[in-house]
């Protein structure tokens, strides 16, 4: 089978624990441009969280991003395709949820916005130190986040809400859930990531691989969380990381080594780079 577009999860896949890039994995992906292979970003993460490491690697030109909500041109700076959450859906949540402990951010036109006070106090809300960098470089902090982007915007890529109590952040998906208006998923065991309707990374792959004119046969994906689930799915080859959730392994084509130990640019030069 030919690949020809291999999207990659970021975070616990791509990245190791530490959100670093290996250097194994970076020299396949590189190797994989060489052939002509589009090697593409899907993340939680807006635009601005792809990590430069990844960003600047020669050839990455397309990324999708906000779990699906957004299909890029990351050279013309150009949305191809976006599955948005209305405004007053939003709002709506953010009503939901405000009896709860939560640290709610939205992203919105590839930006993200916090609570100054969450922003401040992210320990109160059980986000371990790695994570609470990476808010920090991709965040926005205003003292009302809802008031500022119900003022401000239409819609949102996606919301992601990080809670320290799982008994609040059971009851908060339960009630999410069934508005049967949006997507709920995670990527870690404190937080939801609410998503509009169709915004799914698996949907984003479909969507990117027919305006490249790519077969969905011809595409490989990469993951390791619950968010990961509709990619590995509906990609040609679904590849889940030996680190990731359970249900992911159980549906994917091939477990990778962990994502500590490069697995990424192992399976590559196994599956795809074994004729160099």
């Amino acid at each position: 089978m030919k690949i020809r577009l291999i999207a990659l999860d970021l975070d616990g896949t791509l990245l190791d624990s530490q959100k670093m890039l290996p250097e194994r994995n970076k020299k396949a992906l590189e190797e994989c441009i060489a052939r002509g292979i589009y090697v593409v970003p899907c993340t939680g993460r807006t635009a601005a969280g792809i990590p430069d490491p990844v960003r600047k690697i020669p050839g990455i030109r397309y990324a999708i991003t906000a779990n699906g909500g957004m299909v890029l041109d990351l050279e013309k700076n150009l949305a191809l395709d976006e599955k948005l959450i209305p405004m007053n859906i939003v709002t709506e949540i953010y009503e939901l949820v405000s009896t709860c402990h939560v640290m709610c951010d939205a992203y919105i036109q590839g930006m993200g916005f916090s609570e100054r006070r969450c922003f401040e106090n992210m320990d109160d809300y059980g986000i371990p130190d790695v994570v609470q960098q990476l808010v920090r470089r991709t965040r926005l902090p205003v003292d009302n986040v809802k008031d500022y982007i119900r003022e401000r915007f239409s819609a949102a890529d996606k919301l992601n809400l990080f809670f320290d109590d799982p008994g609040e952040r059971a009851w908060a998906r339960g009630q999410l859930e069934a508005r049967g208006d949006v997507i709920v998923s995670s990527s870690f065991s404190y937080n939801l990531e609410i998503n509009g309707k169709g915004a799914t990374k698996g949907e984003g792959l479909l969507r990117l691989a027919e305006i490249l004119n790519i077969a969905p046969d011809e595409t490989m994906a990469f993951g390791d969380g619950e968010n990961d689930l509709s990619i590995i799915e509906k990609a040609g080859i679904g590849i889940a990381m030996e680190n990731g959730n359970e249900k992911l392994k159980e549906i994917a084509d091939y477990i990778a080594p962990d994502s500590d130990n490069a697995g990424v640019g192992q399976m590559l030069e196994r599956l795809v780079l074994s004729d160099r």
